[in-house]
């Protein structure tokens, strides 16, 4: 089954982007209707596609993918732009997309299977060790509310924010086990629990911040309202989407983000849940307002169709029709929003520090995770201290290269680099003791 999933997630997402219905990359969707609008040719159309995107696949869903066993959802989607934008505006290069779509979720997911495979051939299989490059994720990623509060509100409220969520913490790792007799308890998660109360503070925060009366959404949405009606005239296959991914969610086959992807990895499934949530929350306002301007919806939608993929772990069927309502009930909640946004410009507002915190956070954790990482690697070989040295060198040169790869990506790039490394070193030693 997980087969044909994938490959109808490929075919799909390729034909939206080939009829300029929905792209996955938030920087390429406003450049999809210069196309539509003669401003621009099929052939630069697709050229931007690429460059905006290739890069990102193989720097940093890849590698990504690779440490976790799950793909990332930016391998698929984002080539299925480039697939989609490189065929004919025709039938024919619609038929085309699919085909082609189709075939490379196909390769992608029997490629990750090759990898893994291939790793237990190798004379040293780190792969174990590249999976500790997430350990850290699951506790760090509680604090992004109070950095998000602190980006928006200042250092004052970031740090009340902080304190409840080490608070919170505290008291459930200590207190959190609740014994209800006969020998059954509950354990509550710390980590889940933090990041809840975390979130709740953020959402206070930022509902606190009240607009001037306007209508500056609004008005956007009377505007435009031809591009949403474009976009809610293709709600069925949009419906169909969301419904496919938050179907592989649900067979942990794919992952929205690199956070919820490194939680599930490590079996956190519900903090996988409100890790995603908090970042769908974070992308309501990039993609309604891209999609009003536009008239180009994301695949992935919000992304709420992950959460709902991680709410229904494990029943891929009910996942699948609660991603295909939630893609509906997005469509019909565009202008909904835009109203919404003029009283709160503080949620609306808090989207962008929601995405930089969770970037932030990330970035900290899956260094310290590559360390840690590299340095078990290290370790087996008796090159203790070596790993940590590696990883950091990789870390620095990068952020003064000229074409840097994404920051996110840095970490598991080295550990794979590295193990590479190892992998030659035992070689050599292996011929030098057989000589």
């Amino acid at each position: 089954m997980k087969y044909i999933i994938i490959a109808a997630i490929g075919a799909l997402a390729s034909i939206l982007a080939n009829k300029g219905i929905a792209v996955f990359n938030d920087g390429f969707r406003p450049i999809v209707p210069q196309y539509f609008d003669g401003q621009i040719s099929r052939k630069e159309l697709a050229t931007m596609s690429f460059a905006i995107s290739f890069g990102l696949v193989i720097g940093f869903g890849i590698p990504t993918s690779i440490a976790a066993t799950i793909i990332l959802i930016h391998c698929l989607l984002l080539t299925t732009d480039i697939i989609g934008t490189w065929c004919p505006d025709n039938n024919k290069g619609t038929i085309m997309a699919g085909v082609i779509g189709a075939l490379y979720g196909l390769l992608i997911l029997v490629g990750l299977d090759f990898v893994v495979t291939a790793f237990s051939y190798l004379p040293y299989n780190f792969l174990d060790a590249l999976g500790s490059v997430s350990k850290y994720v699951t506790v760090a990623f509680a604090i992004f509310p109070a950095l998000a509060v602190a980006y928006q509100h200042g250092f004052k409220k970031g740090a009340i924010t902080a304190g409840i969520v080490v608070a919170v913490y505290f008291l459930i790792k200590k207190f959190g086990v609740i014994t209800l007799g006969e020998g059954v308890s509950i354990a509550l998660n710390g980590e889940g629990m933090a990041m809840l109360a975390g979130t709740i503070a953020m959402l206070a925060f930022a509902a606190s911040v009240k607009g001037e009366a306007g209508t500056a959404n609004t008005d956007l949405v009377n505007v435009f309202s031809e591009k949403v009606a474009k976009i809610r005239k293709n709600w069925f296959l949009l419906a169909i989407m969301g419904g496919l991914l938050a179907c592989g969610t649900s067979m942990a086959m794919i992952a929205g983000d690199p956070i919820s992807l490194a939680l599930v990895s490590n079996g956190a499934i519900s903090e996988a849940a409100m890790a995603a949530a908090a970042r769908a929350i974070g992308f309501i306002p990039l993609v309604f307002t891209t999609a009003i301007v536009t008239g180009v919806y994301g695949p992935a939608g919000c992304t709420f169709v992950f959460v709902m993929g991680l709410l229904f772990f494990n029943n891929p069927l009910v996942a699948m029709i609660a991603g295909a309502a939630v893609m509906i009930i997005e469509l019909l909640l565009i202008n909904v929003f835009a109203k919404g946004m003029d009283k709160f410009p503080g949620v609306k507002d808090m989207g962008e520090h929601i995405r930089t915190s969770m970037n932030k956070v990330l970035e900290v954790a899956l260094l310290v995770g590559a360390v840690a990482s590299a340095e078990a690697m290290s370790a087996a070989v008796g090159l203790s201290g070596i790993g940590a040295l590696f990883v950091i060198g990789c870390l620095l040169l990068n952020r003064v290269s000229k074409k840097p790869i994404v920051e996110l990506a840095v970490g598991p790039v080295a550990c794979i680099l590295y193990g590479i490394l190892i992998n030659l070193l035992v070689v050599i030693q292996l011929v030098t003791l057989a000589a």
